[in-house]
This record gives C-alpha cells, structure tokens and sequence, in this order.
C-alpha cells in the first residue's frame, strides 16, 4: 500500500512493538505529528517541558524496560536541544532511537530557517545516523536504525527526515524485526586461557560493569560468583547487576570506591571485569591499577580491550554468553581464605556518616531504601545525590539504579524518572536530586502532574554545588567560586505551583512521615530535605592517586 513518509514511519515503529514516544513538535516535523495524531490509541505520545528532557525520557524508559526508547523532535533548535541526550546515552550504551524533522531537500545547505547539520553535530556521539532525502528508502532506514541501536553494544541511533520526505508518497510493506543475534568472537583458545587463569587463581576478584545488566546476565553472574568464591565490585553502571545485600559484594570500585573494593583490586592476582569499560574514574592511576594481578576482560566492544588498561585475556562476545561458558567449565573454589580478608576489610572499613542527631543524606537514602523495601526504581541527578543513592540503597536487580555515568548530566534524573515510570507503572520511582541539577529539570513537573506521573523527587538541597564545592573544599584550598546557590526558588512552593505535592524536612525525624506521605500520595512530588553545605560524598581518591590511597 502506499503511504506518505510520515506514516511509514508510524507503521515502522508500530513493527518495532513501540507505544511510547516522548518529544516536542516544530515546524519540520509537523506531517509525523500529524501521522501520530491519527495513532494516538496505538502509540503514547509525551510531551515534554524541553527537547532535552524528552531526550532522557527516552533514554530512562530504555533503561527501565530494557527496550529501545524513541524521541521525536522538530529541526535546528529541537534537535540539537536532544544533543546532550544522545551524549549520555551513547556514553552509558543505551538503546535510543532519535526522529527529527529536518527542512526540505531543496532547502538543505542554504541556511533556511531552523537548519541544521544535525547528523554532522552528533556524528560523535551515535552509533550510527542517517538523513534521509529519498521516501523509498524511509522503512528500511527506521527499521536499520532500530537493528543498529539493539545490536552489539548499545547505544542511541538518529534518524533526520526531511519534510518533503514525509509528505511524498511510496510503497509500504509490514516486515517482521530482524532478531537480534547474541554473539560469543571469543576464541577457543582464548576461553581456555580464561578458564586456566580463574582454575589456578588464590584471589580472584570480579569487577562488574553495565554490560552485565544490558546483557541480561545478573543471574549467570550470580551463579559464576558462588562457583568461584569471587568477591564482586561494579563500576556506578553496573549498580543492580549483582544483588548489594549479597555476602561477596564490597559496593563501587575506583574514584568513590569502598575501602573494601579499593583494597582488593589492588590485592588480588586475577582481575575479571565483566561487561565494564575500565573508565577513568574506575583505574585512577593506571600503573598502580591491579599492580599483582591478572586481567581478563569480557566485553561485547572490541574496542575496549586495551584502550584503558592492558589485559592479559580478552573475551569478546555477549556477557550472558561467556558467563555461561565459564560456568560450565570453571573449577568450584573451596577455599575461603581470600573471601575471608574481604570479609574482614568490609567490617573493618563499612561506609559510614556521623551519627550526630543532624539531618545527613546517607540516612535519607537508608531510609528512602527500607521504606520502599529495597524495591524502587532510583534515578539520580549528577554529583553527591548520584555518589549517595550508589552507596546507601540495598539495590537487587537489574535496571533498578538508572543514572547519568560516562558523561555525567546535571538534570539527567527527573526526564529519566517520568521515562521509567512509564515503562515500569508498577514500580515506585524516585529521583535522588540535587539542588544544582534539580534546577535545570523542574519544569518537567509540568509534565509529570500533567499526565499523572506520580514520580517523587528527594532533594538533597545543600543550596551548593555539592561535589564542585567538595573539590574545591578538598583540592582547592577552599575557594569556593560560583559553587554557592543562595537564591530562589523555594521548591516547596514551586511544586506545589505546578499542581504537584511539596514537603519539607529539616530533621531526622521527619523523615520517615515524609516519605511514606510521597509515597502514599499518588501524585508527583517533591520532597526538599535540607542539608548541610559541606556534606562530603566518601570516601573518595584524590584525582591521579592509586585507587587505595583514599579519604574517607
């Protein structure tokens, strides 16, 4: 049948299964809008208070639900408004898919109104993008662009239409999706090498990353874990990939790594990060990084191995997959020595605070975690808020800690949150905040109130800059420039001006009421807890130290 471009593209993520979509119309991109008008009870339409913010609506409901998230914009302004979107999720390997309107053919180059080079600017930053000028090659270009995103390691893929590519007409043909095959490159030799490593290794450790959770591998490496007796650290990605409240986890490795995972990674005579990309604020200073061990490395990117740190054995291939292999084939550890000394250091160095009867963030997030019985979905913002709900929340699966890793986006948690919260209605979520990122996102509770989206916010408000303001404090030699936030708004208020519930906390005993109020209330809220300005997110490695040589 034939069809304009703007409903092959309805029809092509009706094939894809998607019935959500989050974004912001414009003038380039009024025929897909005006298709999706015609849709509306086939596909969910968000909108959003900025592109952005649609951008990591897209980019939580992905993380949340494990499917590919889609976000619409209009040209120039509305698609690079999305461009610190893309940023994050190609950093963190998510699965989007970004549509953007784009001025018509014979218009492109010529700097009409709201131009842009859009596939130029986030050529960087995708795995993949394509415009498209030819209504014929539409369909197989969304469906390619859903296949890219889903394949390999993840990760966001733009597709820039022009308008008269959505106005014209062309043949359409429903086609099912291409399966996403699942593939182990590792070589036999190699899997053996592996295997030979772990069966001979005293004290084996286990770091791991985000590529276990888009793997849907927590399980394997649960059962991998108890075969080996390995103690388990996971980089900020990785958070949910493997159970907190389990006896062999020692919590986050690197810059605000325990103690206790710190120690062992530089202990230890077998390294085995498992879907983690040995990033910078993991390895600190590289040639003190794991100085007595072995390395292996299991990853789906080729690319990774030996861009940070070298590695003894590669294993390149689908996690699930070679943890099943390794399962199989691995020698069970009955010595417990090596679990011991972990044990040890754990007791020895737990994460603490002051118990002092003041308001402390860490004691919010434990009480955020055992009111909710450790089940919430968490987002976070970027900075302490992100450091504290990490460490303090008992998180037990997967996709249950969402939050802005390899680029580090101030205001990502709040988009995030209204994304996650419609892919998983049945979960409550909560976006640990802070103050500095809650103010380049609190608009979006207009969307959230709009619509109905009972997302709760817990602000940690320092009324700083809080992690700027630690480094200055730490490194700095206290100079705190442009780091203090002493003006409006009163978030209370604001909330409750857009149609959403505020509350506020000032001591420790409120906060229990508080949040059993957010929620039981059923409706977006705010919760402004009121902390102090030089609240510390420990412990933490001075830039360029070796990872065990930390302030705590």
């Amino acid at each position: 049948m034939k069809l304009t471009g703007a409903e092959i593209i309805i029809e092509c993520l009706k094939e894809q299964g998607v019935n959500v979509v989050f974004g912001y119309p414009g003038g380039a991109a009024l025929n897909i809008y005006d298709a999706l008008y015609k849709h509306q009870n086939e596909i969910k339409h968000y909108l959003t208070s900025h592109e952005q913010h649609a951008s990591h609506a897209a980019d939580g409901y992905s993380r949340a639900s494990g499917k590919v998230g889609v976000v619409f914009t209009t040209s120039g302004p509305g698609a690079t408004n999305i461009v610190t979107g893309i940023a994050t999720a190609y950093m963190d390997s998510v699965p989007v898919v970004a549509i953007t309107g784009q001025v018509p053919t014979n218009l492109l180059g010529k700097d009409s109104f709201q131009e842009v080079d859009i596939t130029g600017i986030t050529m960087p930053i995708t795995k993949h993008n394509f415009i498209v000028k030819d209504v014929n090659t539409l369909a197989d270009t969304i469906r390619r662009a859903f296949e890219i995103a889903q394949s390999g390691r993840p990760g966001p893929v733009l597709v820039d239409v022009c308008k008269d590519v959505t106005a014209q007409y062309a043949e359409y043909e429903r086609k099912e999706p291409k399966k996403i095959k699942k593939k182990v490159l590792a070589t036999q030799e190699e899997i053996e090498k592996a295997i030979e490593l772990i069966n001979s290794s005293q004290r084996p450790f286990i770091c791991s990353g985000g590529g276990v959770i888009s793997s849907e591998a927590s399980e394997e490496l649960i059962e991998f874990v108890e075969k080996i007796n390995a103690p388990v650290a996971t980089t900020l990605m990785g958070v949910g990939g493997f159970p907190s409240t389990h006896p062999n986890y020692t919590g986050l490795v690197g810059m605000h790594g325990t103690r206790a995972s710190n120690y062992a990674v530089s202990h230890c005579d077998l390294l085995i990060a498992v879907g983690a990309r040995f990033s910078d604020r993991v390895i600190s200073k590289v040639d003190r990084f794991a100085p007595n061990a072995k390395i292996i490395h299991i990853d789906i990117d080729p690319a990774e191995i030996d861009k940070n740190v070298s590695t003894d054995i590669a294993l390149v291939g689908d996690v699930k997959q070679i943890l099943k292999i390794l399962i199989e084939n691995v020698q069970k550890k009955t010595s417990t020595e090596w679990i011991e000394m972990i044990y040890e250091w754990k007791r020895n160095y737990p994460l603490s605070y002051p118990q002092d009867g003041k308001l402390h963030p860490q004691y919010v997030v434990e009480r955020i975690s055992a009111l909710t019985n450790n089940d919430a979905i968490i987002t976070t913002e970027v900075g302490q808020n992100q450091i504290w709900a990490a460490q303090f929340y008992k998180y037990q699966r997967p996709r249950q800690f969402i939050s802005s890793g390899g680029l580090g986006t101030m205001g990502y948690g709040f988009g995030a949150a209204i994304g996650a919260k419609i892919a998983r209605s049945d979960k409550v979520v909560i976006d640990i905040a802070g103050d500095g990122s809650f103010r380049m996102n609190c608009g979006e509770l207009a969307t959230a109130v709009h619509y109905n989206i009972p997302v709760i916010v817990a602000l940690l408000n320092n009324g700083v800059l809080g992690m700027v303001r630690q480094w200055q404090d730490l490194f700095y030699g206290k100079r705190f420039s442009q780091t203090t936030l002493d003006r409006p708004p009163d978030f209370v208020k604001l909330a409750e001006a857009y149609g959403a519930f505020g509350i506020r906390v000032t001591s420790p005993d409120e906060v229990d009421s508080a949040i059993l109020k957010a929620l039981e209330a059923g409706r977006p809220t705010v919760i402004d807890f009121v902390i102090d300005k030089d609240e510390k997110a420990l412990p933490i490695v001075p830039p360029g130290a070796p990872i065990d040589e930390i302030i705590d």
